[in-house]
């Protein structure tokens, strides 16, 4: 977890202007792993009230463009966003309820898995999404 203290040094450091919106974005994505535009508004809005929508949406493409956030969209799901962007890892979805955890790389490092057939490309990401339902949704049934 990145300090609120840092967030406007990475903007600089990722040749950005620092501002208010930007920061606020920056820290509700580091607050709240894998949250929807609509959490992150209201998550800014606690602390800039004033924030419009059009601001949050501007910082959440212009971090993203800069690697400063990751967004992720899982089949079915609005975009989410996440602060974990060093590395190459994976998500595992709950089908039921749609909370979503972070996987580690299934097989060594970046991009974890090797395609049978490249086409040419030089790859240097892989994505994989595990579906499954969670462990509260997986015992729900037994409580009816």
């Amino acid at each position: 977890m990145t300090p609120a203290d840092d967030f406007p040094q990475l903007l600089r450091g990722a040749g950005l202007r620092v501002t208010r919106p930007r920061v606020a974005v920056l820290g509700a994505v580091h607050s709240h792993p894998h949250a929807d535009t609509e959490s992150i508004i209201g998550a800014v809005r606690a602390d800039l009230p004033e924030v419009s929508h059009q601001a949050v949406y501007d910082s959440l493409h212009t971090l993203t463009a800069a690697g400063l956030v990751r967004r992720i969209q899982p089949t079915g799901s609005v975009a989410r966003y996440e602060s974990r962007v060093e590395d190459n890892h994976h998500h595992v979805v709950c089908r039921s309820c749609g909370a979503i955890a972070d996987v580690d790389c299934a097989v060594g490092h970046a991009p974890c898995l090797t395609a049978s057939d490249d086409s040419g490309f030089v790859v240097d990401e892989a994505e994989v999404i595990y579906w499954g339902r969670c462990p509260s949704c997986a015992i729900a049934p037994a409580r009816q």
